[in-house]
């Protein structure tokens, strides 16, 4: 419990669509392969479930309704994050509210939550792989 606690510390620190931080969100294409990109953490409850922020025009959404099942890593020299789960395309404008942060990036490439190009990506985690080097601690297991 001590290491999915970290890990989930770990994740809440990197929220507010900060530059810095990054996840790898994988999601399967439209030619059944695995493809990766890298978003900023818009909001999480630890490692139980995290947003991203992108555009409908890049086709996340689409990719999505064919496959929903994903995997995000978090990571650097210093732990590992890895997540199996599902994501969902999220467009409906409660959830694009409630996801919104005010004085942040977000603003620079939105106009804000009602944006018809705003597409949130609301990953929910099935099961888990962490590790901490600082004590070689690790943990796997599902939610």
């Amino acid at each position: 419990m001590e290491v999915i606690n970290r890990a989930s510390e770990l994740i809440n620190a990197k929220t507010g669509y900060v530059w810095e931080g990054y996840a790898a969100l994988s999601l399967i294409d439209e030619n059944g392969y695995p493809s990766a990109a890298t978003f900023a953490i818009v909001k999480a409850d630890g490692i139980n479930w995290l947003t991203f922020a992108t555009r409908i025009s890049r086709g996340y959404g689409q990719r999505i309704s064919q496959n929903n099942k994903a995997c995000v890593c978090i990571n650097s020299s210093e732990y590992n994050i890895n997540l199996v789960g599902t994501v969902q395309a999220c467009t409906d404008i409660e959830t694009k509210r409630d996801m919104w942060i005010l004085d942040s990036p977000m603003q620079q490439l939105w106009d804000g939550p009602e944006d018809p190009d705003l597409l949130i990506l609301r990953f929910s985690t099935e099961r888990y792989s962490l590790w901490f080097k600082e004590d070689w601690s690790s943990a796997a297991g599902s939610l």
